[in-house]
């Protein structure tokens, strides 16, 4: 767990520690290494999503030339072409200028997974996504007891939900949408910026597990 430190407010001090200056030079050595973060995230995320540099410059309407000074740290860009480009990969602009590196592997233990619990017991949804970055998707296992009926508020608009059930039977509602009967193996998407009801039309505990996706910012 990370814990940051409060700051106090007018408390100037004669002379900086050695602590202090050390992470000035920090700071100072981040802000000219930014060039070369965004260059490398951009050079890799559009590797990874097969683009040439010309498909690129159509998607982001930013010229060719702009985005190869950009991936080789040559060019510094602004904010507004920043968000072109984020915009047309499909990412945050944050994933542009982070510089922690995504680990490969990343195992999510039972007893250390988040859990939320609600209605006494009766519904329980686990995170099955890492929960230390911000992410555009997430990734839930969903437990039902015994003919229980869940609520679940409207989510922001854009916000698609893909549900599979793995065990048991459910009955989805969708704002005013008919009532869909899903089966073990059944699976439902829809857009999640209505108020939805899911209820465990079963003798028995129902699971499912959903996929979220909400809009890149």
């Amino acid at each position: 767990m990370k814990t940051i430190a409060a700051i106090p407010i007018s408390m100037p001090r004669a002379e900086p520690d050695e602590s202090e200056v050390g992470n000035d030079r920090a700071s100072e050595a981040t802000a000219r290494d930014v060039p070369a973060i965004v260059g490398s995230n951009l050079r890799r995320l559009r590797k990874a999503q097969g683009f040439s540099l010309e498909r690129l410059a159509e998607l982001s309407g930013v010229s060719r030339a702009m985005l190869g000074q950009i991936e080789t740290a040559k060019s510094a860009p602004t904010v507004s072409l920043l968000w072109r480009v984020a915009d047309a990969l499909g990412v945050p602009v944050a994933t542009l200028v982070a510089t922690e590196s995504e680990p490969s592997v990343v195992v999510i233990h039972r007893d250390r997974a988040s859990v939320l619990v609600a209605s006494e017991g009766r519904y329980a949804s686990r995170s099955l996504s890492p929960g230390h970055r911000q992410r555009s998707t997430g990734f839930f296992e969903l437990t039902f007891a015994a003919s229980h009926r869940e609520s679940f508020p409207a989510a922001d608009i854009g916000t698609r939900h893909n549900l599979v059930v793995s065990a048991g039977r459910l009955a989805v509602t969708v704002g005013s949408e008919a009532s869909v009967i899903l089966d073990e193996g059944d699976a439902i998407t829809f857009e999640a910026s209505n108020v939805y009801v899911i209820e465990n039309t079963g003798p028995a505990l129902a699971r499912a597990y959903l996929v979220v996706t909400t809009p890149s910012a």
